[in-house]
């Protein structure tokens, strides 16, 4: 069966009707973004100017041979840092562990140990599947009501946006990362992203898997307030 090819305008009316019909699209395509920035505009600093909290946020970014990628590894050497500094008490680490053989929080928890936060100010949510989910878990399971949420560049913005929607008081370290081609291949993933965290603050989807209140952080934080 032969496929019609596209017909092109033949008239100026013509192209200058598709012209406002390629910028339309485009605009649309662009507003999740600028409501990014809107919404995150004053919540970004750094691991030397956050405000101080009770809990610091990592998402994970994957595993290589079970230890965590580089992204990750920057992202959790960030919140170690924010730890030893004072910044925050309890780091929370949400990520995969939707089969037996990959285990994100725990691959994070052991990386935070060897650099020097202790196992019991560590929680772990292995049901973060992505941003949304992990925002909303924070909130109803483990009731964090404000946290440091700590990623790329590319990516904290979309996080301290779901997690405001999702109850948490937030404020966004961005790790720096070199512009090579996993950095950008990232921001273009972010466009497309970026939609379906419009999308999630619109209608608020239950996450993936939800469970029941976990008191891992109130815990962690009551210990930490006695010096346990």
């Amino acid at each position: 069966m032969k496929i019609a090819r596209p017909r092109l305008p033949r008239t100026r009316t013509g192209w200058r009707r598709l012209a406002q019909a390629v910028m339309a699209v485009c605009a649309l395509a662009l507003l999740p973004s600028a409501w990014l920035h809107l919404v995150t505009d004053g919540r970004l600093r750094t691991t030397a100017d956050v405000p101080r909290s009770d809990v610091a946020v990592v998402f994970g970014a994957g595993l290589w041979n079970g230890e965590p990628s580089p992204y990750l590894a920057h992202r959790l050497d960030a919140a170690a840092e924010l730890y030893r500094a004072g910044r925050v008490k309890v780091v929370l680490v949400t990520g995969d562990n939707s089969r037996k053989e990959y285990d994100e929080p725990d691959a994070m928890r052991a990386y935070l140990t060897r650099h020097g936060v202790p196992d019991r100010r560590i929680v772990s949510d292995y049901a973060g599947f992505d941003t949304w989910d992990s925002c909303v878990r924070a909130k109803r399971i483990f009731g964090v009501d404000e946290a440091v949420l700590i990623s790329q560049g590319f990516h904290v913005r979309r996080a301290v946006a779901l997690c405001e929607e999702a109850g948490v008081r937030s404020y966004g370290v961005g790790v720096d990362e070199p512009h090579d081609a996993t950095w950008y291949s990232g921001e273009v993933r972010d466009v497309v992203a970026s939609g379906k965290a419009a999308l999630d603050a619109l209608f608020e989807p239950d996450p993936r898997f939800l469970g029941r209140r976990e008191p891992g952080v109130t815990r962690a934080l009551r210990d930490a307030r006695r010096g346990v």
